[in-house]
């Protein structure tokens, strides 16, 4: 399972929270993350409320995270899960509002159970002890001052293996800073580009510019993902996109900027979309579908035009999946 990019295998590895200096740091890195809870600007929503207090703001949650899941999961890129799968996390709730969330009843509802950080870590234990590769955040970005709290604890008990970050990439660059020694793989998704289409299917006008903003954070953090030796991701930044029905203008737009990021980007190009939670539901009185133009699959045509685009803009690290 060696990856074809040789070149980025890594001849030594060991997570990024056990070099030196980091470690060292954890308990005080801790301690600020729950003061910032205080007056929440763990996101770019920017609430401002107590969350210590338990107060909630956009994203529903207050003083501890909501776990939906955790499991070794074997849908995740394939130099994620291995053998013996990538241990996820489904944290609850999510800081978007994405019109077509194909997990719109963890992401915009209550679904989950309240977890501290203590329970956090164990969690993140439990799935090292069975084997899994890695521990994978999902939807972690309104929750981080609470997951730094749990891995300062799971380290002080054993945690070694690397962690994988999976946003939105509706990051604030404040709460990346506070990960950096922590994370070792960066995994965000890039949506949409123009302003007028992230306001209307994310509900977030200014996406493209925080996610632009988080992106080259995270690479400047991790680099280009790279490879333990046995073809396992270890660290870096590997960036999904989800091709949407008739915005090929967004993912050209995408795809550019990641070249001009690094042409070296590990992209995957995803082609599942399919129509989810409010699209196709009729708007209030009218029988036409909400959000019409995009209840549909995307086309062969646009998932191939979109590899060609990547291709031309000097993309190289991507897999051509079968299209449904």
């Amino acid at each position: 399972m060696i990856p074809s990019d040789r070149h980025f295998v890594a001849e030594a590895f060991r997570p990024a929270y056990l070099e030196s200096g980091v470690r060292e740091t954890l308990g005080q890195r801790a301690a600020a993350a729950r003061e910032s809870l205080r007056s929440c600007r763990s996101c770019p929503r920017d609430c401002g409320v107590d969350r210590l207090a338990d107060e909630r703001g956009f994203c529903r949650t207050g003083r501890h995270a909501r776990v939906c899941s955790a499991f070794a999961h074997f849908g995740e890129e394939a130099c994620l899960v291995g053998t013996r799968g990538s241990g996820t996390i489904f944290f609850g709730g999510c800081n978007l509002g994405c019109v077509f969330c194909q997990n719109a009843d963890i992401s915009q509802g209550q679904d989950g159970i309240r977890h501290t950080a203590a329970e956090i870590a164990a969690l993140m234990l439990s799935l090292q002890e069975n084997g899994c590769h890695n521990l994978n955040w999902v939807t972690p970005e309104h929750v981080v001052p609470q997951v730094i709290e749990a891995v300062a604890l799971a380290v002080d008990a054993g945690l070694r293996v690397p962690i994988v970050y999976k946003t939105s990439a509706y990051d604030s660059v404040a709460s990346l800073r506070q990960l950096e020694g922590l994370v070792d793989i960066y995994m965000p998704d890039f949506k949409l580009w123009s302003p007028a289409s992230c306001e209307r299917y994310l509900g977030a006008r200014d996406y493209r510019d925080r996610a632009c903003e988080a992106i080259a954070e995270m690479h400047r953090q991790v680099g280009d993902l790279r490879y333990a030796p046995d073809g396992i991701g270890c660290r870096g930044l590997l960036v999904r996109h989800l091709v949407m029905p008739g915005l090929i203008e967004e993912s050209a737009a995408i795809l550019q900027w990641l070249a001009d990021l690094s042409r070296d980007t590990f992209v995957n190009i995803m082609d599942q979309y399919r129509p989810a939670h409010r699209v196709g539901c009729p708007a209030c009185n009218s029988n036409e579908p909400r959000f019409a133009e995009i209840n549909c699959r995307p086309t062969r045509t646009e998932i191939t035009h979109t590899y060609a685009l990547a291709r031309q803009a000097g993309l190289w690290r991507f897999d051509e999946a079968p299209m449904f």
